[in-house]
């Protein structure tokens, strides 16, 4: 082992007093005279923006007219300024921290109150628990920008590197796996890491292997979290949960108050993201294959603020970011979104989204997950145009196994499985037929779903499958795989079977690993034919009704091998989709959401020894999950690779280089697929549009020679927001910065997309790239979207080195039409680069 980062040990007094405010909130019926977490904004600026704007050079005025990013300087907009803490900075933060604390006493003074956290990194506020009185008091004073109520946000590899093209790609380009990402830290907002699992290693290798000089966090260190928990590669761990302690939500013994990961999620995405290279997948005494994240020489950081019972609440995740970029991680993943639609003005006013725009005025590329909520249009769980937002998508790699009925039928099901043995063809039996005693009906549902052996005949069950039902006490967590095949174990069964009850809808059953043969049958038409083949094969006394002969045979065909189509990638059903809601009327915005897609359904990963999330996966290493939280660690590893290649590239230049590069078409050059609804979703799918998919499918080894970035900064986010109607009270209260005359919208920022969500006539819309590669001739060519025609100049144009070019489309209405249509603009180098951005018209009038 290397040489751990500074360790820290958990606070106890901090801790002892949250936790007794807690009790006693609890004991009075949760709350203290109605108090509640309150997040407070201070005008005075926090360190990050302090420090930036007294480093500033060439920046354009803040909230000008105007977009398209043409004002930066091309010698400074892409370039990251260093993020080192200067005793400046250290003495501002502590003066901040004192500031906070003297105006709760003055204005609270003689009242009880208990303050969580100090931000004073991104934002300079605090986290308090007060009365509604007191709030109002506090939001009285001259000194106090903002105040909000806290609120509840949830969480939403073997294989996919190579999908992604890395070993013959973008690792070759960095050196091998053996130094892809090296000095770049990823910072994980999630549910914790386990850090004895391999995949978080550093002794693997020999070699040089130093924590990055530019990374200044600790490793907490508690009694389930040790000294020497981190090492070079988990370069720091904290948790944040003062806010879910203060509720009475939070179960010490489950959720555990340290970084340790209770649930497995974080485990999980943080392999995805930057796991160690070759880490063999074992599961249920099966290989799968070896493991690696997308940047495997990656450092990592985690910031644990979700947990297991409960989700998490903005205030802790406020202070993990707020953190996290004070420790100077060079990126943010959060696999998490809120429960609900921010309220207000719109939806980029809330304190997580303002935060993360903190993060990126400070250099940090942010990624978060789109959220599980697909597929019904304007379900998109993140908002913000400063954030890079992922759906997910399906690989070519499956696991499917099969039933063979004694009718000739053959019926798919999922599960990490050996077969039967042979050809041999063994009796069904379901476990409400094999009760003891004769009995004809099951005593409780857990019967019938194989979770209780001590009622079941075992000599009526020996060598044959046994037929369970698989219910929504399954998804639940109150019934599991595991203990209905330690059931099938215990009465000698041959293999089990699960039929779907007919009431789990909308649920995406992913393999499930066996130690004896056995399959969930994930289709409720599919389990309505099994069932009716089963039940139409018994014979019953004509008497008593008991069944007397079981006649129905079957065999299972095994699942461990993985099948590999050519169909992938497709956008999966549960991925959210835009439009962008810019409020809760659902109003469209000008942003494109998501930005883009990545493998997220069936995804290997590292499960911590103590996960809780799956129950299938208890007691293993990896597990295989689905989901947006998922895809976006795939995009953080990739972010790290183009950091690692380009270490001066500012947020929005990553972003933009992952989005002008991606992938189109599936294996077999068709347009990528988009699963329509929950049920039988893969005969419902049509053709992507970039609201399912925004730019594409990511391309890894593409976005580290992007040729053309479109470029954005701090300065012009801040004037979008200023161009909201009514917003410039709200943008000085989150930013501390006054709002000119603003028309920016959306449509106006510099981004690798257009997207106009109303089009009175005509509009003028700009872009401005600046090259990276070598000097170019570049041919711009624009499929326009139905009902719009657009001119665009120049057509053709030179562009050096490192030089900017503005690009101007006049966009005109053709007709008058209120569905979106769709379109793009290309970008062909004359040196093999092609940069592609989608076009999007929602509502148009002529």
């Amino acid at each position: 082992m290397g040489v751990a980062r500074r360790e820290q040990r958990a606070a106890p007094l901090l801790w002892a007093a949250v936790l007794a405010v807690a009790l006693l909130a609890g004991a009075r019926g949760g709350s203290e005279e109605g108090t509640a977490v309150y997040i407070v904004t201070m005008k005075q600026a926090a360190v990050s923006h302090k420090r930036l704007d007294l480093e500033r050079v060439g920046s354009s005025s803040v909230a000008a007219a105007g977009g398209g990013g043409g004002g930066d300087n091309p010698a400074t907009s892409i370039l990251r300024k260093p993020r080192h803490a200067s005793p400046e900075s250290v003495n501002y933060g502590s003066l901040l921290v004192r500031l906070q604390n003297s105006l709760l006493k003055k204005t609270l003074r003689g009242e009880h109150y208990i303050k969580l956290y100090s931000y004073h990194y991104l934002i300079n506020g605090f986290a308090v628990v007060l009365t509604p009185q007191q709030a109002e008091k506090l939001n009285r004073r001259k000194e106090v920008a903002n105040i909000m109520l806290d609120f509840s946000v949830r969480t939403a590899t073997t294989y996919t590197p190579e999908f992604l093209g890395l070993p013959e790609g973008a690792w070759v380009q960095d050196g091998g796996p053996q130094c892809a990402g090296q000095g770049v830290v990823v910072g994980l907002i999630d549910t914790g890491i386990d850090p004895n699992h391999p995949s978080f290693s550093d002794d693997l290798t020999a070699d040089n292997y130093p924590v990055p000089a530019h990374y200044s966090g600790n490793c907490e260190v508690t009694s389930d979290f040790p000294s020497g928990s981190c090492n070079r590669k988990l370069v720091g761990a904290r948790h944040f949960a003062a806010s879910a302690l203060t509720r009475g939500v939070f179960n010490a013994s489950q959720d555990l108050a340290s970084p340790s990961d209770s649930d497995g999620h974080g485990t999980h995405t943080a392999s995805i993201a930057a796991g160690n290279h070759g880490i063999p997948v074992i599961v249920a005494g099966h290989h799968f294959g070896n493991a690696s994240g997308m940047t495997p020489r990656a450092h990592i950081a985690v910031y644990k603020a979700l947990y297991k019972g409960f989700g998490g609440f903005a205030a802790d995740v406020v202070a993990a970011i707020d953190q996290a970029a004070e420790d100077n991680v060079d990126i943010i993943s959060l696999s998490i979104t809120p429960n609900r639609r921010p309220p207000g003005l719109a939806t980029f006013f809330n304190p997580i989204d303002m935060a993360l725009m903190s993060a990126v005025k400070d250099g940090i590329f942010v990624v978060q997950a789109a959220g599980n909520t697909g597929p019904s249009p304007k379900s998109m769980s993140s908002y913000s145009p400063w954030i890079f937002t992922v759906g997910a998508s399906a690989h070519d790699r499956e696991y499917y196994n099969y039933v063979v009925l004694g009718n000739n039928l053959t019926i798919s099901g999922v599960g990490l499985a050996p077969g039967t043995d042979g050809d041999s063809m063994y009796n069904l039996i379901a476990a409400p037929h094999a009760l003891q005693n004769y009995t004809t009906t099951p005593i409780e549902m857990s019967l019938g779903e194989c979770q209780d052996p001590s009622h079941l005949d075992k000599d009526l069950i020996r060598g044959k499958i046994l037929v369970c039902s698989y219910s929504i006490r399954f998804v639940l967590g109150l019934s599991s795989v595991k203990q209905a095949l330690d059931t099938a174990k215990n009465v000698s069964a041959a293999g089990v079977i699960f039929y779907l009850d007919p009431f789990v809808l909308g649920f995406q059953l992913n393999p499930t690993p066996m130690d004896i043969p056995g399959l969930i049958i994930p289709s409720s038409d599919d389990s309505k034919i099994f069932l009716s083949y089963y039940n139409d094969s018994l014979v019953r006394d004509g008497t008593s009704d008991r069944v007397v002969n079981f006649g129905a045979v079957a065999k299972i065909l095994g699942g461990l091998k993985p099948n590999y189509g050519s169909s992938a990638p497709k956008v999966m059903f549960y991925s959210a989709r835009g439009p962008d809601p810019e409020d809760n009327t659902l109003a469209n915005a000008d942003i494109l959401k998501p930005n883009v897609v990545a493998p997220g359904s069936s995804i290997w990963g590292a499960w911590s020894s103590r996960g809780l999330d799956s129950a299938e996966f208890t007691g293993e290493s990896f597990a295989m999950l689905s989901g947006t939280s998922m895809a976006a660690p795939h995009i953080a590893g990739l972010a790290a690779l183009i950091k690692q290649k380009f270490p001066s590239f500012s947020p929005a230049a990553i972003g933009s280089a992952l989005s002008t590069t991606t992938t189109l078409s599936d294996r077999e050059g068709k347009p990528i697929m988009s699963q329509r609804t929950y049920s039988n979703p893969d005969s419902t799918q049509t053709p992507a549009t970039p609201f399912d998919m925004g730019n594409g499918f990511a391309n890894a080894t593409a976005a580290l020679d992007p040729g053309l970035i479109f470029d954005c900064s701090y300065d012009d986010y801040i004037s979008f927001l200023c161009g909201i109607n009514g917003s410039a009270p709200v943008v000085a209260n989150y930013t501390g910065n006054s709002c000119g005359t603003s028309t920016m919208t959306g449509a106006d920022l510099n981004l690798p997309s257009i997207t106009i969500a109303v089009l009175n006539q005509s509009r003028t819309i700009t872009r401005t790239v600046t090259n990276i590669a070598s000097d170019e001739n570049y041919t711009v060519s624009c499929n326009a979207p139905y009902g719009v025609a657009v001119s665009t100049a120049p057509a053709q144009f030179f562009i050096p080195s490192g030089q900017k070019q503005l690009v101007t489309f006049i966009v005109n209405a053709t007709m008058s039409n209120s569905s979106a249509s769709f379109g793009d603009v290309e970008f062909y180098g004359d040196r093999g680069h092609r940069v592609v951005i989608p076009f999007t018209v929602m509502s148009k009038a002529v």
